[in-house]
């Protein structure tokens, strides 16, 4: 559903739909229009306009993706047989998106706009066009409005990078800004056009612009500008996830969920592969410290519960998930899986790395995958109380048929996990079974997908709350990455 947007005829909807296209398939889609009369859910108390039915290929397939239909009465299903009624049309635009994930803070300032109300100032808001292929533009966010004056600060807002120029840093970015009107007809005041690149050099000359209103500027020979909008601040939501694996079993015998089978991964190498895959994508540089826990090592034979996965204690980083991959089968041929099995170790572990880089700038991430079994769930409780406190998430994975009622203690969601008296600050436990993600049809793409989904759903706002309650800002935005200009010389 959109937005509602007050008193106008020609609304302009801000809010987008994100939806997965398959060429090979025919995606239906209708439109209701309605007139809002109340603040109602229910739409049965709305006017309703009509209806648009079209197909998402046939939005792709239009020239420049721009589809134009009529609005139709679905009582006599034709506007125009009703003489003098006027239904109205509905464009529709589609852009594939790309792959950017980036978010970014901003912040705007103007100063001496143009007096549009006769009893007041002006009540200044602005309104943010990103530009098409084929040069149209399409409205990608609304400020709010700030009333009677002439030099209006507006709140931060954030908006992804992806929505405000499609990942393209040199795309034009129109800004207009308009005198609010409680009738809807919002008097124009000017407009002024940038990128994201321009915007991303922070607070300086550079970024201040002159609101320019066209017919003025063909009607006066004096005019000068409409007013100045200045860009207050530019910041960044940097992600950097520091991936720890902990693992835990017996491989030795085919029935082990360890087993090595030529043809499959095993229950092990597929959970970490479907969850390793997706957040290795906000990790700042790919690479992982991996770690093992419960086993006898090599060549004493002592117990460890914090062991490198790939045999190198002072270097435990492997680069990627493949990485992890192959340090984890390499493990399996050199080691002895042995209990008991420990979870505080390695918890601790990561929180020692938490607590060395509180000012936000790293977040932690480690995943736990368990056969279930615990050997010291007191101690593993403190260890998580204590590093509720710090920037770091734990996600476990349980395989096998084991019953995981000790896992559910720890994931909090029904009671908030404590240890000697003291309750964890923030839920940062997120647990799930590996066999409720098994498709009995054998399409493992799809089941790991789901796991993935379920695993990670917690991990954003578990991010977030730790930098609210702290009140962590995000960092300055780095520039945008320039090629160097490599410069021919030549020897005479």
């Amino acid at each position: 559903i959109t937005e509602v947007i007050d008193n106008t005829l020609n609304p302009d909807f801000v809010r987008k739909f994100i939806m997965d296209y398959f060429f090979e398939e025919r995606e239906n889609l209708r439109f209701d229009f309605y007139d809002v009369d109340s603040k109602s859910p229910n739409l049965s108390k709305h006017d309703f306009l009509g209806q648009m039915f079209c197909t998402l290929g046939e939005i792709v397939g239009s020239q420049g993706s721009r589809l134009e239909k009529p609005i139709v009465d679905v009582v006599v299903f034709s506007c125009r047989g009703i003489p003098g009624k006027k239904c109205g049309t509905v464009i529709v635009t589609a852009e594939e998106l790309g792959c950017c994930r980036d978010s970014v803070l901003m912040q705007f300032c103007a100063n001496k706009l143009d007096k549009k109300d006769f009893f007041g100032k002006s009540d200044p808001f602005l309104v943010f066009h990103r530009s098409n292929e084929d040069g149209s533009f399409t409205i990608c966010h609304k400020t709010e409005v700030v009333k009677n004056t002439l030099n209006p600060v507006w709140q931060a807002f954030k908006i992804s990078v992806r929505a405000l120029c499609n990942g393209d840093y040199d795309r034009t970015i129109k800004v207009e800004v308009y005198d609010w009107d409680r009738d809807g007809s919002h008097d124009f005041i000017g407009e002024f056009t940038t990128s994201y690149r321009e915007l991303s050099r922070g607070q300086s000359q550079f970024n201040v612009y002159e609101v320019i209103n066209p017919k003025k500027k063909g009607k006066k020979k004096k005019y000068v500008n409409s007013g100045t909008v200045s860009k207050y601040i530019l910041c960044y939501w940097i992600f950097k996830v520091n991936l720890i694996l902990a693992l835990t079993g017996n491989p030795s015998q085919p029935t082990s969920l360890h087993y090595m089978n030529p043809y499959q991964l095993n229950a092990y190498g597929m959970a970490l592969k479907a969850v390793g895959e997706i957040i290795q994508d906000y990790d700042s540089d790919k690479m992982f410290p991996a770690l093992g826990f419960g086993a006898r090592l090599p060549p004493d034979g002592r117990v460890s519960h914090e062991f490198a996965l790939n045999g190198n204690p002072q270097n435990p980083y492997c680069h990627g998930i493949d990485g992890v991959m192959e340090a984890y089968y390499r493990s399996l041929k050199s080691v002895q899986l042995y209990g008991p099995t420990n979870f505080a170790p390695v918890i601790n572990h990561v929180a020692r790395y938490a607590a060395s880089v509180k000012d936000g700038s790293q977040y932690f991430v480690l995943l736990i995958i368990t056969d279930g079994v615990i050997s010291d769930m007191a101690q593993t409780k403190e260890s998580i109380v204590n590093a509720s406190k710090l920037p770091m998430s734990i996600i476990i994975v349980g395989v096998g048929p084991a019953e995981f009622d000790a896992m559910e203690e720890l994931d909090g969601d029904v009671v908030r996990i404590s240890s000697r008296g003291k309750f964890a600050e923030r839920d940062i436990v997120q647990f799930v079974p590996f066999r409720d993600y098994i498709d009995r049809s054998g399409n493992h793409v799809l089941s790991m997908a789901r796991l993935a989904k379920d695993v990670l759903a917690e991990i954003p706002e578990q991010f977030l709350s730790y930098m609210r309650v702290r009140g962590i800002k995000p960092s300055p935005a780095p520039p945008p990455y320039t090629p160097p200009i490599h410069v021919l010389q030549t020897q005479i």
